[in-house]
C-alpha cells in the first residue's frame, strides 16, 4: 500500500528528503577521502593494503548495518523501530581516536577503518529509517568537513592529514549518539538470520573480489579498482536512501527523489572524470591508466541497483528474507566466479561489465519472485482469482 503525504506535505517532505540524501555524501566520501590521503602519505605496498582494507571496511559497514537496522526494518511483526548502539559509538571514538595517535601507522588505519565505517553506515541509516533529519544535517556537516580537511591537508604533503578525517567521525559519532524517545524494536531472530546471511555472501564479493585483483595484478591495480569502485559508489548515496525508505514503507515520492539523484550525479562523475578533478584527488595511479571507460560501466552498475531495490524492499516488506537470501547468494556466487574468471584479461572494463550483469540478473529475479509472491497471496485470499 502506498502511503505518499497528501499534496500540501508533499514539498516539504520532498525537501527534507533531498537533504538528507544530499547528507549521505559525507559517507561515500570517507573510503575517497581516506584513498586520496593514503596515496599521498603512504608508499604504494600499503596503499594497496589500505586499499583492500577500505572494501573490508565497506563489508563490515553492511554486516553490521544488517544487524542492527536492516534485521528491524525487516521484521514484520514488529513497530520495526531502530537506534544507534551506545557500544557501537563507544568503539567508533576509541578507532578515532587511535587513529588520531598513531596517523601515520598503516596497520592501525586498517583495524580502525571497518569500525569507523560500521559507525558511519549504522548511524545514517537509523537518521534516515527514522527522519531524524536536523541530527543527520549536522552529523553529516561534520564528516564532510573533517574530510574536506584531511584532503586539504594531504594535497600540502601533512603526515596529519588523517586527524581531521577522524575528527570529523568524531564529532558525527556524538550527534547521532544523542538520546531518542523511542527504543529499538527487538528483530525476529529467524529474519536477522536470514538477513545476516544475505549481507555476508552478497557484500563479502567485493572485498574477496579485490584481494584477488592485488594478489593477480598488483597494488597499483587493486588501488585503481578501489578508487573506481568508491567515485561510482557516489551513486550508492540516493540508491542506499531510497532502500531505507523502502524498507520503511512505499514511496513514490522518495523514488522519484532518488532516481533523479542517481541521473544528476551521473553527470557530475563524468564532469569531474572530464576535468581532471579524479586525477588531482587520487593522485598516482588514476593519472596513469585509462579510467573513463571502467568509470562509465561501474556507474552504469551502480544505477542498475534502481532496477533491484524496488522489489528487494517489496520482497522485505513481505517478509520473504529467506527467499531473498537464497536468490542474492545464487547471483552473487554466479556474479563472482566471472568477475574473477575476467580479471585475468588485466581490464577493469570485463571486471565492471561483469558487474553490471550481475546486478541486472538480481533485478530481474527478485521482480519475478515478488510477482509470483502477490499472485500466490491473492490466490490465497481469494481461491477464485485461481480458478
Amino acid at each position: 500500500m502506498s502511503t505518499d503525504p497528501p499534496p500540501e506535505l508533499g514539498l516539504r517532505r520532498a525537501a527534507l528528503s533531498f537533504v538528507t540524501l544530499v547528507g549521505g555524501v559525507s559517507l561515500a566520501v570517507i573510503p575517497a577521502a581516506t584513498i586520496s590521503i593514503a596515496s599521498r602519505v603512504f608508499p604504494l605496498a600499503e596503499q594497496g593494503a589500505i586499499a583492500v582494507a577500505t572494501t573490508v571496511a565497506t563489508f563490515a559497514g553492511q554486516l553490521v548495518f544488517a544487524m542492527v537496522v536492516e534485521s528491524r526494518l525487516s521484521s514484520a511483526s514488529t513497530e520495526r523501530r531502530v537506534t544507534f548502539p551506545l557500544w557501537l559509538a563507544t568503539l567508533s571514538l576509541l578507532a578515532a581516536l587511535a587513529v588520531a595517535v598513531a596517523f601515520d601507522n598503516a596497520v592501525v588505519l586498517c583495524i580502525a577503518l571497518p569500525i569507523l565505517v560500521a559507525s558511519l553506515e549504522v548511524g545514517r541509516g537509523v537518521s534516515v529509517a527514522e527522519r531524524l533529519d536536523v541530527r543527520e544535517f549536522w552529523a553529516a556537516v561534520a564528516v564532510g568537513l573533517g574530510a574536506l580537511i584531511g584532503v586539504l591537508a594531504g594535497f600540502a604533503g601533512a603526515h596529519w592529514a588523517l586527524i581531521p578525517l577522524v575528527a570529523g567521525i568524531f564529532a558525527a559519532t556524538l550527534v547521532r549518539a544523542l538520546p531518542v524517545p523511542h527504543t529499538a524494536s527487538r528483530p525476529e531472530p529467524r529474519v536477522m538470520g536470514w538477513v545476516v546471511t544475505d549481507v555476508a555472501i552478497t557484500g563479502g564479493v567485493y572485498p574477496l573480489l579485490n584481494a584477488t585483483v592485488l594478489a593477480l595484478l598488483g597494488p597499483a591495480q587493486a588501488v585503481l579498482f578501489t578508487s573506481i569502485s568508491t567515485v561510482s559508489g557516489l551513486l550508492a548515496i540516493p540508491l542506499n536512501f531510497m532502500r531505507l525508505r523502502l524498507l520503511k514503507e512505499h514511496s513514490r515520492l522518495d523514488i522519484l527523489v532518488s532516481v533523479i539523484a542517481v541521473a544528476g550525479a551521473i553527470v557530475v562523475i563524468l564532469i569531474c572524470e572530464w576535468s581532471g578533478v579524479f586525477g588531482f584527488i587520487f593522485h598516482g595511479v588514476w593519472t596513469t591508466a585509462a579510467t573513463a571507460v571502467p568509470l562509465l560501466v561501474a556507474c552504469l552498475w551502480r544505477a542498475a541497483s534502481l532496477a533491484t531495490t524496488i522489489p528487494f524492499a517489496s520482497l522485505r516488506r513481505m517478509g520473504e528474507a529467506k527467499l531473498l537470501t537464497l536468490l542474492r547468494g545464487a547471483v552473487a556466487i554466479v556474479t563472482f566466479l566471472a568477475a574473477v574468471a575476467v580479471v585475468a584479461t588485466d581490464d577493469l572494463v570485463w571486471v565492471f561489465t561483469v558487474l553490471l550483469l550481475g546486478e541486472l540478473l538480481q533485478a530481474a529475479t527478485y521482480e519475478l519472485a515478488r510477482r509470483r509472491r502477490v499472485a500466490a497471496r491473492a490466490a490465497a485470499a481469494d481461491p477464485g482469482v485461481a480458478r
